[in-house]
């Protein structure tokens, strides 16, 4: 009755609709007034025998009754209790509504209650003593909330690789989210006019990453294993609480042990744990028609191979095409020029073209203006996707213009211009 009171604790928390009232066993216990503005007070009678009043706060889920053990339990059975739990509540096993969330449950159970630190907090403040920190819980921890990832705890128990159920079996999720995809490779291709025209085959001398015949792209020594990860408890990522002037924040990075892995183990003398050497290696390439500067080839499968069971990446072959010495590209169209003189122009001729099937005859028409465009169908650059598909090709006229005469042919021109001049009709002549 004339015990000195206990200092004041100061909480945040939630009360749920049953705050139950409790005799207090010496002391006060503050607390905000709106939680306790809803408790009726106590009688008169009462008022002798309680010096105080104490908030019972319960917790969002009992950590006891997840198990199915008693409170005094010792490890032994607390061990014994979650292999049995988590093995029937895995979501790769039981596809009923809510068995993960309540498979997260008890891993977070189990780890309190195997912690003798984590469960005195426990036991004294509840699951809000330990989201909020209470009693020494801040720091870094292997998972949201500071608890471990609850995959990775059931594979530390029973293995990553253990079957009984669908995605390859337990912990099959958590072991494909630590594979990572091969990067992509690059290689550059230089082809003829031609071989971009009509397509062709090549073959590719390529320098990329592949699996390590020695670890089997494992990365581990050869008689040796991998385990969990210490720091991050297999997640490979690594949680720090900042505690700031505005709260306590999270900071979630790349686990530095492991780099991520989740995984530590003494890493293949050949590929320096990495599950990868270099190697060299050609592989044939078929360039379709209708290709151009600037197109790029995608070779599946091709590129470096993946870490941990990772797909491999992809091969980009990017296309550059030389340039013709006479002929031009405008997409499917190909272009050409040819010169004849000012007497074939005004007669007409037949000249050779260069094309892209060969060279062709082509018949100028007599009165040939210069820098006339003369059409040569389906001659052009096959469409890219439907080779049947063909451009066309088309040939500038140049006329040929001399710049000197000789006597003779000086004087055929003088008689031409002279017909030229009788011919014309009108009342005027010059």
């Amino acid at each position: 009755r004339d015990s000195k009171p206990l200092p004041p604790i100061r909480m945040q928390c939630k009360l749920p609709g049953s705050a139950q009232l409790g005799r207090a066993t010496g002391g006060h216990v503050h607390a905000h007034r709106p939680c306790l503005g809803s408790l009726p007070r106590p009688s008169a009678s009462g008022a002798r025998r309680t010096r105080g009043y104490s908030v019972v706060v319960r917790a969002d889920s009992d950590y006891y009754n997840l198990l199915g053990v008693e409170k005094g339990a010792d490890k032994k059975t607390i061990k014994q209790a979650y292999r049995q739990k988590a093995r029937k509540f895995h979501p790769d096993v039981n596809k009923e509504e809510g068995a993960e969330e309540l498979f997260k449950k008890i891993g977070e159970a189990y780890e309190v209650l195997s912690d003798d630190n984590k469960k005195a907090i426990y036991d004294r403040y509840g699951e809000a003593g330990l989201k909020g920190n209470i009693g020494g819980m801040g720091g870094g921890g292997g998972g949201q909330g500071g608890f471990t990832d609850p995959f990775s705890l059931f594979e530390s128990f029973f293995g990553a690789s253990m079957g009984g159920g669908g995605g390859g079996g337990f912990g099959g999720q958590r072991q494909r989210s630590r594979a990572q995809d091969g990067e992509d490779e690059r290689h550059d291709l230089q082809l003829d006019f031609l071989e971009a025209v009509f397509g062709c085959s090549k073959e590719l001398t390529v320098d990329r990453l592949a699996t390590d015949p020695v670890c089997s792209g494992t990365g581990v020594k050869v008689g040796t294993s991998a385990s969990t990860c210490p720091q991050c408890n297999g997640t490979g990522q690594y949680v720090s609480n900042v505690r700031t002037p505005l709260g306590v924040f999270q900071q979630v990075s790349v686990c530095p042990r492991c780099e991520g892995a989740g995984q530590v183990f003494t890493s293949c003398e050949v590929c320096g744990g990495d599950g990868r050497i270099r190697e060299t290696k050609t592989i044939s390439v078929k360039v379709p028609p209708g290709v151009d500067s600037g197109s790029r080839l995608r070779v599946r499968g091709e590129g470096n191979s993946g870490k941990r069971g990772g797909e491999p990446g992809d091969l980009y072959v990017y296309l550059n095409v030389k340039d013709h010495p006479d002929l031009r590209r405008d997409g499917t169209t190909i272009h050409s020029d040819v010169e004849i003189t000012y007497i074939d122009a005004i007669l007409g001729t037949q000249c050779k073209v260069v094309t892209v099937d060969g060279p062709v005859e082509l018949k100028i028409p007599a009165g040939t203006q210069p820098g006339t465009t003369l059409l040569m169908a389906k001659r052009g650059v096959p469409r890219l996707g439907t080779p049947a598909l063909r451009g066309d090709h088309q040939v500038h006229v140049r006329v040929k213009i001399p710049k000197q005469v000789g006597a003779d042919e000086k004087k055929l021109i003088d008689e031409l211009k002279e017909l030229q001049g009788k011919a014309r009709v009108g009342p005027f002549r010059f």
